[in-house]
């Protein structure tokens, strides 16, 4: 355990401060006086609530001050069941991870960070997704994984601005047609949901690089989403691998249980995992066979 030490000169200008691994269950009250601060680290702690500490940061009334200047807070793998709608006052935040926690659901007010860029929420509880998480309008970063989603809002069609988006490990079964509105994405990560079928508005992700869809229900793919051609992530066991068209040119396998064939003539790379030692494959002329 550290030693926490925060001494009347030392918190007048201070921007960054980690109190992480200190099996803290409330902060500090000293904290209280950082209206400066732009980092915090308080991640790996016993933190239930935060009614108690953070918020009292935030209240204009209690003469104690504010972190309205905080742009980077880091809650991951603490005890958190929910957040007060008090977290919306944190106005300027731009990095939040809220990761490896145990919440089931988000305040609407927690939506109104709009400023955010980067949220984890992954390794939690959320069995839903608010409609208001389309106010988030800047995020490039957004990781829901390891939670119980089982549908997503159309509304996520707003965020136009998401570079990367995981939802492996959900219980997801469609997508809504807006995700083709995401026209900035370049990861998308799909990996072990209940999926069996994706909607063909996906074709518009034309700046997609990375696509996972392994383990999922799928028994064929939408031509459209073939027009991405770029690497496409794939699981043979999770679809027809002769629906693909020819246009795809790189195919990445996971998985290989039985032989493939009628692969598209332009294909000019297989991946295989390296754990992939015995196979059957007809090769297009010029195709070779690499490993990751």
């Amino acid at each position: 355990m550290s030693i926490i030490i925060l001494n009347k000169n030392y918190y007048i200008n201070q921007q960054e401060l980690c109190l992480s691994n200190n099996q803290l269950h409330k902060l500090p009250s000293k904290i209280y006086k950082l209206i400066n601060l732009k980092k915090l680290d308080l991640s790996h702690n016993q933190l239930h609530n935060l009614s108690y500490g953070i918020y009292e940061l935030i209240n204009l009334s209690s003469g104690i001050g504010k972190l309205i200047n905080l742009q980077k807070l880091d809650l991951s793998h603490n005890q958190l069941v929910n957040l007060s709608s008090g977290f919306s006052k944190l106005i300027n935040l731009k990095d939040l991870n809220l990761s490896h926690n145990k919440l089931h659901n988000l305040p609407t007010k927690f939506f109104n960070l709009i400023n955010l860029q980067n949220l984890n929420l992954s390794n939690n509880s959320l069995n839903s997704l608010r409609s208001e998480i389309g106010n988030l309008i800047n995020l490039q970063n957004l990781n829901l994984s390891n939670n119980l989603l089982n549908s997503l809002p159309s509304e996520i069609g707003n965020l136009i601005k998401l570079q990367n988006l995981n939802l492996s490990n959900n219980l997801l079964c469609s997508l809504p047609s807006e995700i083709g509105n995401l026209i900035n994405l370049a990861n998308f990560n799909l990996l072990n949901n209940q999926l069996s079928s994706i909607p063909k508005e996906i074709g518009k992700l034309r700046n997609l690089n990375v696509l996972f869809l392994i383990d999922n229900k799928l028994k064929s793919l939408p031509s459209e989403i073939l027009k991405i051609k770029k690497k496409l992530i794939i699981s043979e066991k999770s679809y027809e691998i002769n629906n693909l068209n020819i246009d795809n040119r790189i195919l990445i396998f996971a998985f290989l249980n039985k032989k493939i064939c009628n692969l598209p003539l332009n294909t000019k790379e297989i991946w295989l995992n390296k754990n992939i030692t015995k196979f059957e494959i007809k090769l297009p002329f010029g195709c070779e066979i690499k490993y990751y």
